[in-house]
């Protein structure tokens, strides 16, 4: 017989399995694959004693992977998309463009910025990191910026529109989850996000400015890795049409994978007729093992030679195995018993707020997926904020600086495995550098004890 587990059980579940994951992450060094399949294995063990049939456990599984079907074939399809933006030269003459134009000590504050206005416009970070974001990471490694902290940069202006952007899904979703308009739902975002922005900003110039990447930067060396793109592709206005029209079709908000395979189409008809030194064999094998071009430049050929379909597959079984732990976490009861633990502690309404922010960050280290982060503790903790008499639109702030933001900066969620695998920096490098994403949840927690931008009912 089924027996229901105690927020005790619960909570020492979780710390067990993230000190798993932790000694293996930092100690050891071992991918976060292992750890979190040992973590399925020891789950399905537990829920067996606790009397739940291997049958129920198996659908479980089965239910927590089928969340993830979309996420692995977006996956699948960006790296498609990369091998043949880099076959095609979208992305070189980016690069070769991006050189004249940025500069070494406003590198990252210029990228925050930049990645800001493509994901305001696109309300996708995925989008945006597989897109500039590839660019600017190909450009800081010309610069000699750290990896971690151009990574750091990219990711902040990247989950910026994925937050604020009306055509963003989780920002459509976080209202519609606690019934707020969602234009009412941006405006009263501003009170985190604003503080936030500007301290990123302000952070990413002066690490800039102290930086001595310009004081020693080679610029022989930029003229070269210039001259070697102009050689390998043809660099034309022409190139742009594919993410041109991926821009445009995310603007109008169409569905991301149609929006993806139309990208890749135009890109392979763009690198047929402007890139006439591959053959239509060469660039159907790059789009399933990757870019292989041997320029005799080593900083070039480390730019250019990435994606593909394969690139992804570390990915895609990271996401898989992450969403069957989520699913067994769900079915033996672990989310349920964690969520009704925390509401019990809850005294007054700041606390409202901040067992909101720790049951959606909770969630995405139980499960991995952005949208549980901001269904479970929308519904959960809704009733609350009308007993508290708190407005809905705190929650739903909430929800989204502490479950849409948190996603990335986890190695075994969905956005953070696909973000380590698109800019080729693993996540707890890029974890301190992401500062827009750690601030807003920290704001949002200090408002709600000291009330600042937390509106109440009127009685």
């Amino acid at each position: 017989m089924k027996k229901k587990l105690s927020f005790i059980e619960a909570l020492g579940i979780i710390v067990l399995i993230l000190a798993l994951i932790f000694v293996c992450l930092f100690i050891f060094k071992v991918p976060p694959h292992i750890p979190i399949l040992g973590s399925v294995i020891l789950l399905g063990f537990f829920g067996f004693i606790k009397g739940i049939k291997w049958k129920e456990l198996e659908k479980g599984i089965i239910e927590g992977v089928s969340l993830g079907i979309k996420p692995i074939l977006i996956l699948s399809l960006v790296g498609v998309l990369i091998s043949v933006w880099m076959m095609s030269g979208t992305i070189p003459t980016i690069l070769y463009f991006g050189f004249d134009f940025l500069s070494p000590h406003y590198f990252l504050v210029s990228s925050l910025f930049i990645t800001i206005l493509i994901s305001t416009f696109t309300g996708s970070t995925f989008t945006t990191v597989s897109t500039v974001g590839v660019a600017l990471m190909g450009v800081s490694s010309v610069m000699g910026i750290d990896p971690a902290l151009a990574a750091g940069a990219i990711i902040s202006g990247a989950a910026f529109g994925d937050k604020m952007s009306p055509l963003s899904d989780t920002t459509n979703f976080a209202a519609g989850i606690v019934e707020v308009d969602m234009f009412t739902h941006i405006r009263h975002m501003m009170w985190t996000t604003v503080p936030s922005l500007l301290l990123s900003s302000v952070l990413f110039l002066v690490l800039g400015l102290q930086g001595n990447t310009a004081d020693n930067l080679d610029y022989e060396q930029i003229a070269v890795v210039k001259e070697v793109l102009s050689n390998e592709f043809t660099l034309s206005l022409l190139t742009l049409i594919s993410p041109l029209i991926v821009l445009f079709l995310s603007i109008r908000r169409k569905d991301v994978v149609p929006t993806l395979i139309i990208g890749i189409l135009t890109a392979f008809i763009t690198t047929i007729f402007v890139q006439p030194q591959f053959a239509v064999g060469e660039v159907l094998l790059a789009l399933q093992d990757g870019v292989s071009i041997d320029s005799g430049n080593k900083i070039v050929d480390g730019i250019v030679n990435r994606g593909g379909l394969q690139s992804m597959m570390s990915s895609v079984s990271l996401v898989m195995i992450a969403l069957s732990l989520g699913g067994l976490m769900k079915t033996v009861g672990v989310i349920t018993a964690f969520l009704e633990g925390i509401i019990s502690l809850i005294k007054r309404s700041g606390d409202v707020i901040f067992s909101t922010a720790l049951a959606s960050i909770g969630v995405n280290l139980i499960t991995g997926e952005q949208y549980l982060s901001v269904l479970l503790p929308g519904q959960t903790f809704k009733p609350l904020y009308n007993k508290y008499g708190l407005e809905n639109k705190n929650l739903a702030r909430t929800l989204e600086d502490a479950g849409t933001l948190v996603n990335p900066l986890i190695p075994w969620g969905v956005s953070g495995a696909f973000i380590s695998q698109v800019l080729g920096v693993s996540v707890q490098t890029y974890v301190p550098w992401a500062f827009f994403l750690l601030f807003c949840p920290l704001f949002s927690i200090i408002f709600a004890y000291t009330g600042i931008g937390v509106a109440k009912k009127s009685s």
